[in-house]
């Protein structure tokens, strides 16, 4: 099933059990699914790549993520909580998040391919580890364990 066709069979089943979050959340990934493929017709492309729906995805998550941070800062908890919420209803279409163990064993393999051993590599590392680990991993905790890695 394409995500197109999840999101509006979740869309459905949202309206009938009445789950107004659930239901603004999957509206939303369907606007920006929308979006996306508006600004791809000039190029002659009709729909989204799963590469595409993906980075599309993980954009909107770590949308929620920063969200969340501003409004606890801000002492909004409620706000915090309801992003929270649509936080994970966005991540049930996103690619299983790898754990801390697999994400380190996936940089000391890019690590030793890309023969980085400072923290000057960093650059190059982080290029490689983005494009193997999108969508599996948050960008922020993949960068803080190569720093660790390298600083070493």
């Amino acid at each position: 099933m394409s995500l197109k066709e999840r999101i509006s069979e979740d869309i459905k089943s949202a309206m009938k059990a009445k789950d107004k979050i659930r239901l603004e959340t999957v509206r939303s990934i369907k606007k920006a699914v929308l979006e996306k493929e508006v600004d791809l017709r000039p190029s002659g492309k009709e729909n989204l790549t799963e590469e595409q729906e993906i980075e599309l995805l993980a954009r909107l998550a770590k949308q929620r993520r920063e969200s969340i941070e501003q409004y606890q800062q801000g002492g909004r908890e409620d706000l915090a909580q309801k992003e929270a919420a649509e936080l994970v209803i966005i991540e049930t279409y996103l690619p299983k998040q790898l754990s801390e163990e697999e994400i380190n064993t996936i940089i000391d393999k890019i690590i030793s391919s890309v023969g980085a051993t400072s923290p000057k590599d960093l650059g190059k590392v982080m290029g490689v580890a983005m494009k193997e680990l999108k969508g599996k991993a948050d960008g922020k905790k993949i960068q803080a364990l190569v720093k660790s890695k390298l600083a070493d």
